[in-house]
This record gives C-alpha cells, structure tokens and sequence, in this order.
C-alpha cells in the first residue's frame, strides 16, 4: 500500500470517527407518531423551538401550548410533551396532535402509527357523537368519549379534543375514533412514570376531579387518578367530600398505598388529604385551658351526647347529663342539632386520649347558685305544676328550680280539695317550707293549714304552737294566712 493509500485511508476513518462522535449521546432517530418530551430553546412570535434529543431541533406553534387563558404558560429549559406529526433531514415538526385539514394519507399515517388528531365534536347522535376531523365527519362512539361513564353527553359538544382513529374506510367515508384509547394509553404510561418516582409516604400535588358520597378522586398524573377517601380530607369532622373541597380544586395529598385495580394495568391508589395539613391537637395545649369558655360547632350526636368542633379537627364531648340545669333532657336533640354554633364550658382536656369534655349548663349558669337567697324558709312563691305524682307534686318555679310539696303537707291544708284538682301547667301560689341548696331539694307547703294533733315542728315544738302564734298575730295571719312564716319566726326566736 502506498503513502497516499495509506493516508486516504486514515482520512476516511477518522472521517467516520467524526461522524459517529458527533452523534454520540443523542437518542434514537425519531418517527412520525412518536411522543416526545422536548425541552424548550427559544420562544419567539410564532414558534416555540425544542431540542428533540437528535441533531434535528423541533418546532412547535405557540398557538397550540396556550393554555385555558390563552396565555403561555412555559420558559425556556421548560419540558413540553409532544408528538412527532413529520419531519425532514432539516426540521421536526411537533404538536399536541394533528389538526387542520388534511388529505386522506395524512388521515392513514396517523392511524398507522397512532398519531393522535384534533377532533371538534359537533353534536350527539345516535349512540355517540359526530366529530369533524381535519376536515371530514367521523363517528365517535359514546363509550369511546371517555375513560369514565359518560352521564350527560351533551357536555362534550362543542369541545375540541384529541381522538385515534380506529377504523378508516372507503376513502374517508366512513371514519371512527376513539379518545378512550388515547386516555388509556396516557394513563399507563403516567402510571409507569408514577410508579418509578413516587413512594407510599410521599407528597404531592393533585387536582380533584370528580366526588363521590365515600370520597374525592384527585388527578395526580395525566389520565391517573388516586382516591382521598371521606375520612382522609380532613381532621375537621366530613360528612359528604364538597363539605371540604369541589371540583377543580388543586391539594396537596399523601400517597398512602399503591396496589393492583381489578382490570389489568389499572392501580389503586390511596391518598390522604389530612395527613398533609399537620395534626391540630397539637395546638390544644396553646388554645384551650380546662375551665374557659369557648364557641364551637355541633358536628355530630350520639345517645349519650353531643359533639362539638372547638378547633379544625379537634372535638369535645357534651354528655346529655351536662346539658341543662333547667330540664330533664332525654336525647340531645332536645337541646342542640348539627350545625348549631353553642358556647361551652371545658371541664378537662385529655391529651394523651385525645378527648375533652365540655359543660353546656355551666356556660349558661347553674340557678341554684343564687337558691339560697331567694327561697328562704317562709317566702311565699308561685310556681307550674310540673307532674304529679303518688307521693306529691313537683312544681316549677323557675326554669331549673323545682320543688315539691308533699302529699303530707296537702293533707293538712284548711282547704285541701284545690290540690286535688291541681294538674300540669296550672299555676300554684305556696310557702316554703324547707330548703337545702346543696341536695337540690326544695319542700313547700299551703298557705294555710289546719291544726293537727302529732304533727311535730321543724325544730322544738308542734304545728299547734305554730299555729297558736298565728292566731294571737292577727294582723300577720290576715295579710299571710301562712303556718310557714310562723314557722320561720319561730325559728329566727330560736336562734
């Protein structure tokens, strides 16, 4: 071989060699239908210019990549998914899908390859919708509209949406397609991407697309959706999910599982709202001391109480018997409903069980507080049959403050017959005779009563000598007429 051979040859190699290296590190050469993620170069007017990952840059519309708004939404060294629609030894021409008009090869290219298009659906018709197609009607059944079921068709007219064609006929006549299939496809490889990226543990942002009476579905990946079930959104007590978020909302959520759907290739995937939101018992401790007064929401009853939110997430517990001191409640309901804003008293916080107690009846005050000075021995009152029953009858005599007067204590009334005809809501004029504060009790006795052999005084003597006193203090018996408050005298001359 001769020098000149010899050094052709090492031309043509290293010829190659330059060649080969100016390709290194770049992708496969792309194919028309391929789906790409291109990242942005330059913006101008127009276009949007992308670097493919080959020797060949792509181009774009802007039109295309506005978003609901009509703004753009992207910078450069963004990533924007697109597909290869053509191409030439000197430019890549990239979109969303194809649109426009376009001939019928154009049409059994994007078939063959599965090159989404742009479709505007015209209207409904007999099971599905009428597409229009660059330019050509197509047909789009009502199952293949969507990768859900379809509840009110009417919502898809007018959209402009991206369709496979599935079956292309007689030149163009007779045209199918389907988004279901675009959808699908979508899904799996968001899945995959999903799979590889993120953990049970993780945090991430999500859009929420549809409700349902156990739960929200939120997006969180291009055609994957995972579930926040109703007792996962909020540590606030949630009936029904749009008590706590609608549609279109973007949340921040917890993955909590990843496991197999019942169809091949689907997951389902488990998220958590709340968890991402911090726990709020910790903030007990700085908000609420064991005595103080609050105002809470009524979220929920039991047959033993109610409970009320003091805080986002966190309730207390109102037992029925801390309901009211002026009734007798028998079932929450009587007293409070869900919704109603109360005040409450908190009587103890415990942390570790995470439970609190709360007083109704302290916030609105106990009335026997106030008892002893307003129902002495001897004070006449006028109170509400409340009930009868064998041994005498219980009278209200104000809301919370009831007393009785004993059978005993009719009997011996000057006029007793009144008393026999007494029934509930009438109103009762009687003296009181008795009164102990702490036990609650309250005895009362008629105006008058007559003198009665046995019956023995409160303290020293008998009702006689009570009732001797009266006799001889005329003037008193005239404007009382009262055996108590002669009762009440005796007593005060004891002391």
């Amino acid at each position: 071989m001769t020098d000149q051979a010899q050094n052709n040859g090492e031309q043509e190699q290293s010829f190659a060699e330059l060649f080969e290296a100016s390709y290194a590190g770049q992708a496969e050469p792309l194919n028309v239908g391929d789906k790409i993620s291109a990242r942005i170069i330059s913006v101008g007017e127009d276009s949007v210019y992308l670097d493919t990952g080959t020797k060949v840059d792509g181009v774009a519309e802007k039109k295309e990549l506005l978003d609901a708004d009509g703004n753009f939404p992207y910078k450069e060294g963004d990533s924007v998914d697109l597909y290869v629609v053509s191409k030439t030894r000197s430019e890549i021409i990239l979109s969303r899908a194809l649109a426009g008009a376009g001939g019928l090869e154009m049409l059994q290219n994007a078939k063959d390859v599965g090159l989404p298009v742009d479709g505007h659906v015209k209207e409904t018709c007999k099971g599905g919708f009428s597409v229009e197609i660059m330019g050509r009607r197509a047909f789009c059944p009502v199952s293949q509209i969507d990768a859900r079921f379809v509840e009110n068709p009417e919502e898809y007219v007018g959209q402009t949406l991206p369709f496979l064609i599935s079956k292309l006929e007689e030149r163009g006549r007779n045209i199918v397609v389907t988004r279901r299939a675009l959808l699908e496809r979508e899904r799996m490889a968001a899945t995959e991407e999903f799979l590889a990226k993120v953990n049970p543990g993780d945090e991430i942002d999500g859009t929420v697309v549809r409700l349902a009476d156990f739960g929200a579905f939120v997006e969180i990946a291009p055609g994957l959706e995972g579930m926040v079930h109703v007792s996962e959104i909020s540590y606030s007590r949630v009936a029904k999910p749009d008590e706590a978020v609608s549609v279109g909302d973007k949340i921040r959520v917890k993955v909590l599982g990843v496991e197999p759907g019942k169809k091949p290739g689907q997951m389902k995937i488990s998220l958590s709202r709340k968890q991402t939101m911090g726990d709020p018992w910790l903030e007990v401790p700085a908000k609420l001391k064991a005595g103080e007064k609050v105002t809470g929401k009524v979220v929920r009853l039991a047959d033993f109480g109610a409970f009320v939110e003091l805080l986002p997430g966190v309730d207390g517990l109102v037992h029925i018997s801390e309901m009211s001191y002026t009734k007798r409640v028998n079932k929450p309901s009587e007293i409070v409903n869900p919704g109603d804003m109360v005040t409450v008293v908190v009587k103890d916080i415990d942390p570790i069980k995470r439970r609190i107690s709360l007083s109704l009846k302290d916030a609105e005050g106990d009335p026997w507080i106030e008892a002893a000075g307003k129902y002495t021995p001897g004070t006449q009152v006028t109170g509400t049959v409340e009930k009868r029953e064998t041994f005498g009858i219980f009278v209200n005599l104000e809301p919370g403050v009831t007393a009785l007067l004993p059978k005993s204590r009719m009997a011996i009334a000057v006029d007793p017959k009144p008393f026999d005809a007494l029934k509930k809501g009438d109103s009762v004029t009687l003296v009181v005779e008795d009164l102990r504060a702490s036990e609650r009790r309250i005895a009362l006795s008629p105006l008058e009563v007559r003198e009665t052999a046995g019956q023995a005084g409160r303290e020293n003597g008998d009702w006689k000598a009570y009732a001797k006193q009266a006799r001889t203090a005329k003037s008193e018996e005239r404007s009382m007429g009262s055996l108590g408050l002669a009762l009440a005298k005796a007593m005060k001359a004891k002391k």
